[in-house]
C-alpha cells in the first residue's frame, strides 16, 4: 500500500509539471488553433539560460525569475517576427514553422552548451522540514510552484484588463478587433506567457531528468496528451488532464508495462482520444449550422 501512494503522489509530482506544459500548449492552440512542437525545446533552452546564470555565480531565484522574464521577452520576439507575417497562411505552413523552430531551438542549444548531459540543482533542499515519505522536497516544492503558476494566471485573466483582452482576442478576435483590442499584440503576449510558463515547467522537470538538450521531447508528449485528454481548447481541463497523465504514466509504469514503456502510454493516450472523445473530458463540443 505504501508503494501505491508514493507512486500516486509522485504522477501527482509529475503531473503538475505536464499540466503547465499542457497549459502551454492550449495557450497557444487557444490564439492560433495551431500546435506549438517547439514548445519542449523552447523550454530546454531556456532551462540552458538559466543554468548558464546559476553556473557563474548568480543565486538560484534570480535566475528563475530572470530566465522567466527572458522567455517572455523571447515568445513575444517570435511572435512578432517570424509568425505574424504566416498568421492568414495554410495550417501546413504553420506546422512547417513550428517543426523549424523545434530543430532550431535544439540544433542551437547543443551548439552553444554542448550535448553533454548536465545535472541541474533543485532549490529545495532534500532535508527539507516538508519533505515526506511520500513526497520528496523537490516533488513538493514543484507542484507548490506550479500551482503558484496556475493560481497567478487564472487572476491575470479573470481580473485584469490586459489578461481580459487576450482571452477576448483568443476567443473571438473579429470582435475584439471592433471594441480596440489590438489583437496581434495579444497573440505575442499569449506566446510571451506560454514561453514564460515552459521555462518554469523545464526548471522544475531539469532536476530530476537532468538537462541536455532533448531533455523536454518526452515530457512535451505528456504535456500533449494531457492537454488532448483534459480538452485542446479548455485551460483547465488541459491541467487537470496533465495531472490524470502523470499518475496513469507512474502506475503503468511501475505495475503494468515497465518503466521502458512507460512513454507509450502518452501515444495510447493521444490515440485513445482523439478516436473515442476528440473534444477531451472537458472540451466544448461546437456545431456550426451549414
Amino acid at each position: 500500500m505504501e508503494a501505491l501512494l508514493h507512486q500516486i503522489f509522485a504522477g501527482l509530482a509529475n503531473g503538475g509539471i505536464y499540466a503547465s506544459v499542457a497549459l502551454a500548449l492550449v495557450m497557444i492552440y487557444q490564439a492560433t488553433h495551431h500546435i506549438n512542437f517547439a514548445q519542449g525545446e523552447m523550454a530546454t533552452f531556456s532551462t540552458f539560460i538559466a543554468w548558464a546564470m546559476i553556473n557563474n555565480g548568480m543565486p538560484y531565484w534570480a535566475a528563475f525569475f530572470l530566465t522567466i522574464a527572458i522567455s517572455f521577452v523571447g515568445g513575444l520576439l517570435i511572435q512578432r517576427i517570424i509568425l505574424k507575417p504566416v498568421e492568414k497562411a495554410p495550417a501546413l505552413t504553420n506546422v512547417i514553422v513550428f517543426i523549424g523552430l523545434l530543430v532550431i531551438f535544439n540544433a542551437v542549444a547543443g551548439w552553444v552548451f554542448e550535448h553533454t548531459i548536465k545535472a541541474f540543482a533543485s532549490p529545495f533542499p532534500k532535508d527539507a522540514f516538508y519533505a515526506t515519505k511520500y513526497f520528496s522536497a523537490h516533488e513538493i516544492g514543484s507542484v507548490v510552484v506550479m500551482l503558484c503558476v496556475l493560481g497567478l494566471l487564472f487572476s491575470f485573466f479573470r481580473f485584469t484588463p490586459l489578461g481580459l483582452a487576450m482571452r477576448a482576442a483568443a476567443q473571438n478576435p473579429d470582435s475584439a478587433r471592433l471594441v480596440g483590442v489590438r489583437v496581434s499584440w495579444m497573440l505575442g503576449m499569449g506566446w510571451g506567457l506560454a514561453a514564460a510558463i515552459g521555462a518554469v515547467a523545464g526548471m522544475m522537470v531539469a532536476p530530476i531528468v537532468y538537462l541536455d538538450p532533448n531533455m523536454m521531447s518526452g515530457i512535451l508528449l505528456y504535456g500533449f496528451a494531457g492537454a488532448l485528454l483534459g480538452g485542446i481548447d479548455n485551460p483547465w481541463g488541459a491541467v487537470i488532464g496533465g495531472f490524470i497523465v502523470g499518475v496513469l504514466e507512474n502506475l503503468l509504469g511501475a505495475y503494468v508495462i515497465g518503466t521502458e514503456l512507460k512513454l507509450s502510454v502518452a501515444l495510447v493516450l493521444i490515440v485513445g482520444t482523439l478516436t473515442l472523445k476528440p473534444n477531451g473530458l472537458f472540451g466544448k463540443v461546437l456545431v456550426t449550422r451549414v
